[in-house]
C-alpha cells in the first residue's frame, strides 16, 4: 500500500516555534507566524481510519490533551514548509520521522521559497547532520 503522511502538532502554544520565529526575525527573516509539527511518513500502512486509530492510541506519539493529528495524501511539504530529516536515521524504521517548520508572513500567507531557504540555512537545518526537504 502507498505511504501515508501524518502531522502531529500542538494544540497548546508552541514555545519552540515562537522562539524560532523570534530568532529568525533577529536574523532578518520577517515572519507573522511559525508552526512546528512532527511528520511521520509511514512506508506501509492501513487505511486512513486504521492508521489514525493506531497513532491516537500510541502514547509515545500522541496525547489527545495536547496534540492535533492531521493526515495528508501527499508525502511532500506544503507551501512555506520545510521538513527537516536527520541524516543518521536507520533505513529500516517502519516510519520516517521529520520535523516540519511552516512559515507564514504577516498577512498569513506561506512565505516565499527564497524566505524558506534562508530560514533553513540560518537556523532551522544543521546541514552537517540534517537535510531540509522543501
Amino acid at each position: 500500500m502507498d505511504a501515508r503522511t501524518c502531522a502531529i502538532s500542538l494544540k497548546i502554544p508552541d514555545n519552540e516555534a515562537y522562539t524560532a520565529m523570534r530568532a529568525l526575525e533577529r536574523l532578518g527573516v520577517t515572519l507573522g507566524r511559525v508552526e512546528r509539527a512532527d511528520i511521520l511518513l509511514f512506508r506501509q500502512s492501513d487505511d486512513e481510519r486504521s492508521l489514525r486509530a493506531r497513532i491516537e492510541h500510541d502514547e509515545r506519539l500522541f496525547n489527545p490533551n495536547k496534540h492535533r493529528l492531521d493526515l495528508f495524501a501527499d508525502a511532500r511539504p506544503r507551501p512555506g514548509e520545510a521538513w527537516i530529516e536527520r541524516l543518521d536515521m536507520p533505513e529500516e524504521l517502519p516510519m520516517q520521522p521529520y520535523v516540519s517548520w511552516r512559515l507564514f508572513d504577516a498577512d498569513g500567507s506561506p512565505v516565499t521559497p527564497g524566505q524558506l531557504e534562508r530560514a533553513c540555512e540560518l537556523l532551522l537545518c544543521n546541514s552537517a547532520i540534517e537535510r531540509a526537504i522543501r
